[in-house]
């Protein structure tokens, strides 16, 4: 990346990076979108979140987009950055970073489990970028959702329309069952 070169450009950068580690963005995201060097990105992560960054690579599979709950929430986001790059004249990362704030509203409003992060919607729209991924429309409810580009779709139906039988059967779910269940017995 080039140097920055003014206070100012230096300014936004290191306010782009802030918003970005708050949200839990990956170094790696945060060396591509800005111009700021590693070490500085570094200091300014165990700054905020007086902590290292975490290591290890980032996700690269799109199989990951593809399995019923993340294909929903990967699916939320992209209509809501979808919507924001039609209808702003803003940069793609601050439309991901609107859009992603839109979306936890959303999803933490309907007290669902954040199943997707910032790196990997992030890594999303780099996908949908590079013509790996695309949204085809349910034939059911008529809502778009994320496939792969060279997927057969004709007769598409989304994960909402026809749930796997074992949707929302996890121990998480089952053990929240329990507590209601518990508190309903106390009652």
């Amino acid at each position: 990346m080039a140097k920055v070169k003014s206070i100012l450009s230096e300014a936004l950068q290191i306010q782009l990076a802030s918003e970005l580690i708050q949200l839990d963005a990956r170094l790696q995201v945060l060396e591509s979108e800005t111009q700021l060097s590693r070490e500085r990105l570094l200091k300014l992560y165990k700054e905020l979140k007086h902590k290292s960054p975490p290591k290890g690579m980032l996700p690269f599979s799109t199989d990951w987009f593809m399995t019923w709950q993340p294909n929903i929430h990967s699916s939320l986001f992209v209509n809501i950055y979808d919507t924001i790059i039609k209808s702003s004249d803003i940069e793609d990362i601050e439309a991901i970073i609107k859009a992603y704030r839109l979306y936890l509203e959303q999803i933490r409003h309907l007290g669902l489990p954040e199943v997707l992060s910032l790196t990997r919607a992030w890594r999303l729209v780099k996908f949908f970028d590079a013509g790996m991924m695309t949204t085809t429309a349910c034939t059911s409810c008529r809502g778009r959702f994320v496939v792969h580009t060279f997927e057969l779709v004709n007769d598409y139906v989304c994960g909402l329309c026809n749930m796997p039988s074992r949707a929302g059967k996890t121990r998480q779910a089952a053990s929240e069952r329990f507590v209601n269940e518990e508190a309903h017995l106390e009652d």
